[in-house]
């Protein structure tokens, strides 16, 4: 169980840095306006945080079981990630700890959504923040699918669990957006100036953990593709 624990922690923390990172970070400024749409009602504010959180995690458990039953399905395909993963999860983190340090660059995509689309979703009230959830997660922009199929993905094979991490994963990516919720909903007057100070933080953030990513890459590959041990 102990060594269940920090790769769980992990799995939170690449949420809650995707959450942050500016293409998703994009995303959730929207989520952030469609949900304080009606600040006058502070259960429907509430609510909305809870199932746009929920439409996120839901995302993630979905494709993650997916992708992760389906390369474990494979019998040849699982024999060799069973074999060789610790070889190939060096270069994985190197290369996904590049684009969080930004050595590695893409233009974003935007939030992949249509206008048209996010008009639609606001009728439907509550409901709509669950499918806005749902839409916002599986806008993939390169930071986010780095974080996601370059780092969740392999933590999840490793550990065999399609379940348990893309829901961790989730969770984390939609935490912010419902805390924002909470505190419009509990009428917070310094929601601007902290939103300020995430903003500020996450380049730190993503940088330390790219460092982070690339330093523990290059462990793995010294030890399993090198035979180099310390």
């Amino acid at each position: 169980m102990d060594s269940f624990i920090l790769p769980i922690i992990s799995a939170f923390w690449l949420g809650i840095l995707t959450s942050i990172s500016p293409c998703p970070l994009a995303t959730n400024i929207a989520a952030i306006s469609y949900i304080s749409r009606n600040v006058s009602d502070r259960r429907a504010i509430f609510m909305s945080g809870l199932f746009y959180t929920i439409g996120r995690t839901l995302a993630y458990l979905a494709l993650g079981i997916i992708v992760v039953a389906s390369l474990l399905s494979i019998s040849e395909l699982s024999t060799f990630l069973q074999k060789y993963m610790n070889r190939l999860l060096g270069p994985i983190l190197i290369i996904a700890g590049l684009f969080l340090i930004e050595f590695i660059k893409f233009a974003p995509s935007g939030s992949g959504i249509s206008d048209n689309m996010q008009k639609r979703v606001e009728r439907w009230g509550i409901w709509g923040a669950l499918l806005l959830g749902i839409l916002f997660a599986l806008s993939f922009c390169p930071v986010s699918a780095a974080l996601f199929f370059g780092s969740l993905i392999p933590l999840a094979l490793k550990h065999g669990s399609g379940y348990v991490f893309p829901t961790i994963y989730g969770i984390g990516t939609g935490l912010p957006v419902f805390i924002f919720a909470l505190l419009i909903a509990v009428g917070s007057k310094s929601i601007s100036s902290l939103f300020d100070r995430i903003k500020n933080l996450e380049i730190w953030f993503r940088r330390i953990t790219g460092v982070i990513f690339i330093l523990v890459g290059i462990y793995y590959s010294l030890t399993y593709n090198f035979n180099i041990t310390f």
